[in-house]
């Protein structure tokens, strides 16, 4: 038994290594390495999600069986501990990201603001969140100078190394630590997604980057509609 748990912890480290090294050669310019990586290993294992038509808000759906988000310990930008609890009955944007992350971050930080603003008062019920994955250098201090740059509202969470990896690990979120030689500082490689959390703080759809902030607004008015008349 031993032996075959051996074999299979080998061949599926090789599948993944290849998987890897798939996504660097083939990964298109507006691709990062990490969204590259995600979707080769969706489509690899059979987890490749399809965009909606437009009725559907331009949102992704997730596929049959697969959960994403649930429970968490992190803390925000005050300093103080928070769960998935604090959140209860909320809907949320997430992002995860970093602050001294110089494109892509903000870009789509600056997206979830514009789709909470586009919603109108509906927007008002839903919290913006980043949560990030370079919890070394994002203190709550950092966030908190940080994330009103975006949204009044925005939270902005951090934690111990473990809380953030384990937080990621709910959303499937892919990040890693990337020491260039031509930079004096470290970047994060990360997948780049914009989650819409439900009120009971499971995932309700996915979007690419680079989505509007009207197709996010509308899809999140149709989860809303959809949540309040089940049965429509």
């Amino acid at each position: 038994m031993l032996r075959i748990i051996r074999f299979s912890s080998i061949l599926l480290l090789t599948l993944v290594a290849g998987i890897w090294a798939y996504a660097w050669v083939s990964k298109s310019p507006n691709e990062s390495l990490g969204e590259a990586f995600a979707n080769r290993l969706a489509s690899v294992f059979g987890q490749e999600m399809a965009v909606p038509t437009a009725s559907g808000g331009g949102g992704m759906q997730l596929p049959a069986g697969m959960s994403l988000g649930g429970p968490f310990e992190l803390v925000n930008q005050a300093g103080q501990p928070v769960t998935e609890r604090d959140f209860a009955g909320r809907w949320l944007l997430v992002y995860f990201g970093f602050t001294y992350c110089p494109d892509v971050c903000p870009t789509e930080l600056g997206t979830i603001a514009s789709a909470i603003d586009a919603m109108g008062p509906q927007g008002e019920s839903v919290t913006p969140v980043l949560i990030t994955i370079d919890p070394q250098r994002d203190t709550p201090a950092q966030l908190a100078d940080y994330v009103p740059r975006f949204h009044p509202r925005m939270q902005g969470l951090t934690g111990t190394a473990e809380q953030v990896a384990a937080a990621a690990r709910r959303y499937r979120v892919y990040f890693a630590r990337v020491q260039r030689p031509d930079m004096t500082d470290y970047v994060m490689d990360h997948s780049s997604f914009i989650y819409l959390v439900g009120p009971d703080a499971k995932v309700r759809a996915l979007f690419r980057p680079e989505t509007s902030p009207e197709a996010i607004a509308a899809a999140v008015q149709a989860q809303q509609r959809a949540a309040r008349n089940p049965a429509s």
